[in-house]
């Protein structure tokens, strides 16, 4: 939405794009704000920010193949105190994913030169009119 606003306020103006998507004026005025002077962020995407390049540090100091639960380790071990899920979520939004060991376990393998099942039961699937069969 912001970003709608911030592509046609020259245009159309931002009140009136706010009044006709129903969205408060302040809303898109104090994301500006924020976006000109980061010192105004909420303390969550400030922190945010400060951990990513710590995450991404550990994640490439590791060859890239540290998940998110040795990250988190690390980063406790160096004395940064974090949530894992903090961990997870930053590291999900940065596109860094551990390396998953052993092979993925399939348990069906279709034969494509099979030919499909007959139908059984004879199934009419063509109604004539909605709730008719």
């Amino acid at each position: 939405m912001i970003a709608f606003t911030d592509d046609h306020r020259a245009t159309y103006g931002g009140e009136p794009i706010s009044r006709v998507r129903q969205i408060a004026p302040s809303t898109f005025h104090a994301y500006v704000s924020r976006r000109r002077h980061p010192g105004k962020a909420l303390p969550r995407v400030q922190r945010d920010e400060a951990l990513k390049p710590r995450i991404l540090r550990v994640f490439s100091e590791n060859f890239q193949v540290y998940g998110v639960r040795k990250v988190w380790r690390q980063l406790l071990r160096e004395g940064f105190e974090v949530a894992r899920c903090t961990v997870s979520r930053l590291m999900k939004a940065m596109g860094l994913r551990g390396v998953v060991r052993g092979k993925p376990h399939r348990t069906t393998f279709s034969d494509k030169a099979a030919p499909c099942p007959l139908d059984r039961v004879n199934r009419n699937l063509n109604a004539p009119a909605p709730n008719v069969l």
